[in-house]
């Protein structure tokens, strides 16, 4: 396949018009022809003409939980097909879904299926890891999370959701200030998975001791942790000052204020941050009422809350959405844009070798967005081939 006349994003994180080449599902030197009698273009050879588009990789969806009204924890293979189809028809092509608060035989279970999906899977964005919000989370700060399965942090089953997972599991959250031993526990995982920063009520103090122990991401900044203060700055003024750390933030127009995420970008530095969905079950559903975790969320347009206390759950966005919602309404460049939803995350959970940007060797995937303010998906490429 080739891709001809379209602004291409590349490493380099800026847009210049070139070809692109994918052979055998991954991208190939762009000089690459494949050898013909005579010499030149092989006549076979698909061809896609992408003027007046840009030409992105594939997005990368490290934290989300569901859509079409099925969640990654309903623990079904039906479940994974479901929601991988849609992401990739979206031109998220590779996702690490996130596990709820959940009793733990519960999400070990959600794991294994999750796993012998990845090995099995023959259609849809592909299945790259897992990002466990809970167990070992705040009960100030939970969120939308259930309470009742909050446990202590445990480094043996960190070892018990590893192996369930096949070794796919990336990420598992953590509230440093409910556990006391939580600096030995950070040394003793930090070299197994990504120890983050999660749904944590912590002050600066105790986020920057965690940090300095190994952990190395923070979920979805700002929401679900203690407010910034010029006197206690807590985990969003630890982020800033953890250089090593990545931050996921919410795009959707409900969970952030756009002055706020451009504060996030200039803060912490764009090549830190992460954008994620967080989407659930009822994204690309109708307004009404749905599951999350034993618990009923009402949907009504954009905005997701639980029935019962009102706390924001999560959104109802898939990443393409954010990603174009951070370009119309946080005013962030576009070239930003595309790199923390491609690159950063690819980087954030260590499969850059593969996914995240356009350079050979890499999965051929590719959207294509029409060159305009509406950034909408003109063409979705999967391994090389048109999926949508």
């Amino acid at each position: 396949m080739r891709i001809t006349g379209g602004m291409v994003f590349g490493a380099d994180q800026r847009f210049a018009e070139r070809d692109v080449v994918i052979r055998d599902g991954v991208f190939a030197e762009e000089a690459d022809r494949k050898a013909v009698p005579g010499g030149g273009q092989d006549a076979a050879e698909e061809v896609i003409d992408a003027s007046e588009c840009y030409v992105i990789p594939g997005l990368l969806d490290l934290h989300f939980h569901g859509a079409l009204g099925m969640d990654v924890c309903d623990g079904t293979r039906e479940a994974y097909q479901s929601i991988a189809d849609y992401e990739a028809r979206q031109g998220v092509t590779a996702v690490c879904p996130a596990t709820l608060t959940l009793a733990t035989d519960e999400l070990a279970a959600v794991l294994r299926t999750g796993a012998e999906f990845a090995r099995t899977q023959t259609g849809g964005a592909d299945l790259v890891g897992f990002n466990m919000e809970g167990p070992f989370i705040s009960h100030v700060k939970k969120g939308a999370q259930n309470e009742s399965y909050i446990i202590p942090c445990d480094p043996a089953v960190v070892d018990q959701f590893i192996e369930a997972s096949e070794g796919l599991l990336k990420i598992i959250g953590l509230a440093p200030e409910e556990n006391p031993d939580f600096e030995e526990y950070i040394r003793a995982v930090k070299d197994k998975v990504i120890v983050s920063l999660a749904h944590t009520n912590a002050d600066y103090a105790t986020a920057m001791r965690a940090f300095r122990a190994g952990a190395g991401h923070a979920v979805h900044l700002y929401n679900a942790m203690r407010g910034l203060s010029h006197r206690e700055p807590g985990m969003i003024g630890a982020v800033s000052d953890a250089r090593h750390v990545y931050a996921e933030i919410i795009c959707d127009g409900v969970h952030i204020h756009p002055a706020a995420v451009r504060a996030a970008f200039r803060m912490n530095g764009a090549e830190r941050m992460v954008l994620i969905s967080d989407s659930l079950r009822c994204a690309g559903m109708p307004d009404g009422e749905y599951i999350l975790g034993g618990q009923i969320v009402r949907k009504e347009g954009k905005l997701c809350t639980l029935k019962e206390g009102g706390n924001i759950a999560g959104s109802v966005s898939n990443l393409m959405d954010c990603l174009r919602n951070t370009v119309q309404t946080m005013e962030i460049p576009l070239e930003t844009a595309v790199a923390c939803a491609t690159i950063n995350p690819a980087r954030a959970i260590r499969v850059e070798d593969r996914y995240g940007s356009i350079e050979a060797g890499k999965k051929g995937n590719v959207v294509l967005l029409s060159r305009d303010e509406s950034l909408a998906v003109r063409r979705v490429v999967k391994d090389g081939r048109v999926i949508a």
